[in-house]
């Protein structure tokens, strides 16, 4: 179920969400000093790409907490917004839900990606 899920996923609208953190990594790699974070957005955008089977646990250090802040103010905001209203948009209707509920988890990464581990179920 995993795959078919991540397929239909993949073709309608995890693209354009990992297109998008993958477009933010490329702006963060810009500067010698966001390089590490442009590696962060570039996890993340594999997991945007296919998030079915994947589970996100939440932890960190201060460093992990200060990074969050810098990154909730500069990039996290718009990321998380757009996967929200997508994630509304999906719920509308049964066979969306599931759909909607990555959403939802790619949201809330969008606000705190940093101290994050992915982790294949």
């Amino acid at each position: 179920m995993g795959c078919l899920g991540n397929l239909i996923w993949f073709l309608f609208g995890g693209l354009w969400q990992g297109l998008c953190w993958s477009l933010c990594g490329i702006l963060w790699c810009i500067t010698i000093i966001g390089i590490p974070i442009g590696c962060q957005c570039f996890k993340m955008a594999s997991l945007a790409f296919f998030p079915f089977g994947k589970d996100v646990q939440y932890g960190g250090s201060t460093v992990s907490f200060l990074a969050n802040i810098l990154w909730i103010v500069l990039s996290g905001i718009p990321l998380a917004v757009s996967a929200t209203i997508n994630g509304i948009l999906l719920c509308c209707t049964i066979i969306g839900i599931p759909f909607g509920i990555q959403c939802f988890k790619i949201a809330k990464l969008a606000l705190m990606p940093f101290g994050t581990v992915i982790i294949n179920n």
